[in-house]
């Protein structure tokens, strides 16, 4: 390793891998927050439901372009080093964001609109292909072996003080303007805001090191990238175990993050209008236990082990879960921030330790890549799909509790997954 690598401090790591993350997440927060009126903006119809449920089409379309943003960027992460992949990626981010806020709607460019729309999301996913899973491994690269779950618990940590500040942004929007003027114009002012995550995130990432690990890594890198191409398709192959481990790990977690914090938020400001800004309120607060609950999850991991922690506090959320949204869907504002309090902390726990847990069943020689692929499928068919099913069942069926029953299909599958898994902690992330 580097001289330079070495005298990196732990402070800048944390911090290169936090900032892009609070960028991505508040990006995706702020348009989950704002789906309806997005909705009605871009996809006007008479049926204002069927509006609201093409804009979660949307946001899950920014979770399926991940796999190619895995695997064009996961291949800059590996061939030409983990600083490179975060710089591109948090560019890609805050252009489209900004795009997403200065666009006309249906009726001024008509179907142009929904097109434009669409394209600004795949180009947000596609970037987030390799921004969460690139900083996750740079981070965890450069921390100690007894310290990987804490100090990789900063990039989730990142992604819930975006939503955090997605979540206050929506609340002050709403409170500041009213309503009318949010649904109308005044949504566009976060998407706008969050260039300035963009230009300090890259001025902050432009002086950070290369991995020791990132190095090797890119000293082994073929000559050619049509055969490193190549090679990625038979590394996919190759870890067909992890892959299929890492939606045991990550499915039911986020699936029940985004039904919980993204879809339950919207889903009450459209029964109470008048007291929309109060569910947003209790979404920040609850949403600040899960930022507290990440690094302890990442902390405690480090001791007891991942596995084992990990298999605890999803049995945690599978048993929480029904009496929680009972009360998100029916009760007052603090009854609904109870709900998401009961969800919070195993969720926060699980999501902070999941970071490091993913980086030690990957090789190194395809760690960036075939890890960006598996996580971003995962995600997309976990949390990217829960706001769209659960619209989509509630619409059709009228019975408010079927999320939850695929929530805890997920979790079964899980469970299963996982039960036959060796404990990670402590393995080299060398070999």
């Amino acid at each position: 390793m580097s001289d330079p690598t070495r005298k990196q401090s732990a402070v800048r790591t944390v911090a290169a891998g936090l900032i892009g993350n609070v960028l991505e997440w508040f990006d995706f927060a702020i348009y989950g927050y704002f789906a309806s009126d997005i909705g009605h903006l871009f996809f006007p119809s008479s049926d204002p439901t069927a509006s609201t449920l093409l804009a979660y089409a949307v946001l899950l379309l920014g979770f399926v372009a991940r796999p190619a943003g895995s695997i064009v960027l996961g291949l800059i992460g590996d061939r030409i080093g983990r600083r490179a992949l975060l710089t591109i990626s948090i560019a890609l981010m805050g252009v489209a964001t900004l795009m997403i806020g200065v666009l006309p709607t249906y009726q001024t460019i008509g179907v142009a609109a929904p097109i434009l729309l669409i394209v600004c999301r795949m180009l947000q996913g596609f970037s987030l292909g390799g921004e969460f899973t690139g900083s996750m491994v740079y981070t965890t690269e450069l921390a100690s072996p007894l310290m990987r779950g804490i100090i990789s618990s900063s990039t989730a940590a990142g992604t819930t003080l975006g939503f955090i500040l997605g979540s206050t942004s929506a609340l002050l929007v709403n409170r500041v303007l009213g309503t009318a003027e949010a649904s109308a114009w005044g949504w566009r002012i976060p998407f706008i805001f969050s260039i300035t995550f963009c230009i300090a995130g890259y001025f902050l990432r432009d002086g950070i090191h290369e991995s020791e690990a990132g190095e090797k890594a890119v000293a082994a890198r073929p000559p050619t990238w049509q055969l490193q191409l190549r090679l990625v398709f038979q590394s996919l192959a190759a870890d067909w175990k992890p892959i299929m481990q890492t939606f045991g790990i990550v499915g039911m977690t986020n699936a029940a993050y985004y039904l919980t914090f993204t879809f339950a938020v919207d889903y009450r400001k459209k029964l109470d209008i008048a007291g929309s800004t109060n569910f947003l309120l209790a979404n920040t607060l609850a949403l600040c236990i899960v930022l507290a609950s990440k690094p302890l999850g990442g902390w405690l991991s480090d001791r007891v082990g991942r596995r084992r922690l990990m298999i605890g506090v999803q049995l945690a959320a599978m048993a929480a879960i029904y009496p929680a949204v009972r009360i998100m869907l029916h009760g007052t504002a603090a009854e609904f921030m109870l709900g998401q309090t009961m969800l919070a902390v195993p969720l926060g726990m699980a999501l902070g330790l999941q970071g490091a847990m993913l980086v030690e069943i990957f090789p190194l020689r395809s760690r960036v890549t075939s890890m960006s692929i598996a996580y971003s499928v995962a995600l997309a068919l976990s949390g990217g799909a829960a706001p769209l099913i659960s619209a989509w069942l509630i619409k059709h069926y009228g019975n408010p509790y079927l999320p939850i029953y695929f929530i805890l299909a997920y979790g079964l599958i899980g469970l299963a997954i996982m039960a036959p898994m060796r404990e990670t902690n402590g393995r080299s992330l060398e070999a």
